[in-house]
């Protein structure tokens, strides 16, 4: 009569069994059904057997009197599927759907799933599932957001669904064996690593993630609805390739823009939405610019012109041809884009590369050299595969600025420094094979670009110091947004200096800050002080010293 709960004892009793066999004593061993599956708590293990306290779980009780509120330690760590993949938009991903299903309706089975991008293994199970018909249980495997697996799998059971882990933890081996140990519950677990035979005994299904295709078109337009008809979608998101439920909150951050700006929806919203969306952790390793320039910034001849919009062609529809047409060279070998954009200082490589960035919708990220070279052996080559890494993952394109100080030639080896040397650039013509995102390179001195690394190159554009002619539309353009005098020709400018587009604009800037400082328009004499002071920086000869 003094003791508040039962004992075993009691329920021995109760069973009407002895409690001196062995095989009924089983019954509250920690590895028996009881206890394994978390319907039954033994306490007091400092108690003689028979006096120990029983304990039913609270979800139990709840679960056996119509209460299928989730367990307490469930709350705030489980998370609902993403929207599934829209049927028909990739004949592939739709049969993989279909065959997984067809295996879940044959009894309970645990999947590894590895997925290339972020978010298509969660996608692509949730596309199974809604096939399967078959409800889940979804949490992140991540250290700080992972639930208790006792009371994951207990909850699974009670209400017969599956568990869907994705993001495992760094060390994920004790959390595989721990789900995989549990044959009777469907386990399903998505993660970008490839699996270990050493994290379980047991091992489980291993499959990959079907990848979305580059932009998801469908996906966008089940996401948009009647919103995507006032636009080129196809082309608009074509660049994107965003996975899980990225693309239905783009389409919500899309239609919050538009409602702020008080219109419909445009290609415009959907294309910030979506960059906002491709979270990267390249601006660790790399300068983030948000382009905020468009095609009419350039003055460039006809034919590298040509070539970056190819260049932004060939972003647009790479999965199409290297993908849906087999053209890829195969080998492992990745579907990016590579250019190298080769010119001397100031004629427009890093301003075309902003430009075809902002063409296709994506943000520039500069590769700081600062960031990646080290002194210490093979520390580059680490630094350089995280960025490629994180590119890979990342709606973006790279800028290798100056680019010859990492894509430079291999020499004949004479000491081990030019043996590492060599390795780096061992190490680069390996990764660029596989690389999967858009990279342009930039240089003043193509011969020094190893041609192994321009071999693999998609586009090699030439950018040539401007004639006289482009340098007159480049001072025009350079004066365009500036208050300048009345009937200021920068003709006989054009004609008599020599200077590249970029000197051009320094010179624009020194001219705007004298006339800011006079507190007037911008004069011929002021835009002649700024092209002098060019020439000098260059230590070239100044022409008209005497007047102009």
């Amino acid at each position: 009569m003094g003791r508040r709960r039962a004992t075993v004892s009691l329920a021995l009793e109760l069973c009407g069994v002895p409690a001196h066999l062995a095989a009924v004593r089983a019954r509250f061993h920690a590895s028996a059904p009881l206890r394994a599956l978390g319907l039954l708590e033994v306490e007091e293990s400092e108690r003689p057997f028979l006096s120990r306290s029983l304990r039913i779980p609270d979800r139990l009780a709840g679960h056996l009197l119509g209460d299928d509120t989730p367990d307490a330690a469930l709350l705030g760590r489980l998370h609902p599927l993403p929207d599934p993949l829209p049927a028909g938009g990739d004949a592939d991903a739709d049969t993989f759907v279909r065959h997984l299903a067809a295996r879940l309706h044959d009894g309970p089975l645990t999947v590894y799933l590895r997925e290339q991008r972020e978010g298509d293994g969660l996608a692509a199970l949730a596309s199974v599932l809604r096939t399967a018909g078959l409800g889940a249980l979804c949490c992140s495997g991540t250290e700080d957001d992972l639930p208790g697996v006792p009371e994951l799998l207990r909850e699974a059971r009670l209400g017969g669904r599956a568990v869907v882990v994705s993001a495992l933890p760094e060390r994920p081996g004790p959390l595989v064996r721990a789900l995989t140990a549990a044959t009777d519950v469907t386990v399903l677990l998505t993660d970008p690593r490839p699996y270990d035979p050493h994290w379980s005994p047991a091992d489980p299904l291993v499959l990959d993630a079907p990848g979305r295709r580059a932009g998801g078109a469908a996906a966008w337009r089940a996401a948009l609805g009647p919103d995507a008809d006032g636009f080129d979608l196809a082309t608009a998101v074509a660049p994107y390739r965003l996975g899980g439920d990225r693309i239905q909150r783009a389409a919500h951050a899309a239609r919050a823009l538009a409602a702020f700006d008080g219109g419909p929806v445009t290609a415009d919203h959907v294309r910030l939405a979506a960059r906002r969306q491709s979270a990267s952790g390249l601006e660790s390793h790399a300068r983030r610019i948000r382009p905020a320039v468009d095609w009419r910034d350039l003055v460039l001849p006809e034919a590298p012109l040509t070539q970056l919009r190819e260049l932004a062609l060939r972003a647009r529809h790479r999965d199409r041809v290297l993908g849906d047409w087999r053209l890829s060279a195969g080998g492992g070998r990745g579907r990016g884009v590579l250019g190298l954009f080769a010119g001397e200082s100031g004629t427009g490589k890093t301003l075309s590369a902003e430009v075809v960035a902002a063409d296709l919708g994506l943000d520039l990220y500069v590769v700081q050299l600062s960031s990646i070279v080290d002194k210490y052996v093979g520390e580059t080559e680490k630094n350089l595969e995280r960025i490629f890494t994180e590119a890979d993952r990342t709606d973006a394109v790279l800028l290798f600025d100056e680019a010859d100080a990492v894509f430079g030639k291999r020499s004949e080896v004479k000491d081990s420094h030019d043996r590492y040397a060599n390795m780096e650039s061992a190490y680069l013509l390996q990764r660029l094979e596989s690389f999967d995102g858009i990279a342009l390179l930039t240089t003043n001195l193509r011969a020094n670009i190893d041609e192994a690394f321009t071999r693999r190159l998609d586009l090699v554009v030439d950018f040539p110091f401007p004639d006289a002619g482009q340098r007159l539309a480049l001072w025009r353009h350079g004066l365009s947004h500036v208050p300048s005098a009345e009937g200021i020709d920068p003709g006989p400018l054009a004609r008599d200096f020599e200077l590249a587009g970029g000197s051009i604009r320094s010179a624009v800037v020194t001219a705007a800050y004298l006339a800011a400082g006079r507190g007037d328009h911008v004069t011929a004499g002021d835009l002649l002080e700024g092209a002098r002071r060019e020439y000098r920086k260059a230590g070239r000869l100044v022409p008209g010293e005497g007047g102009w």
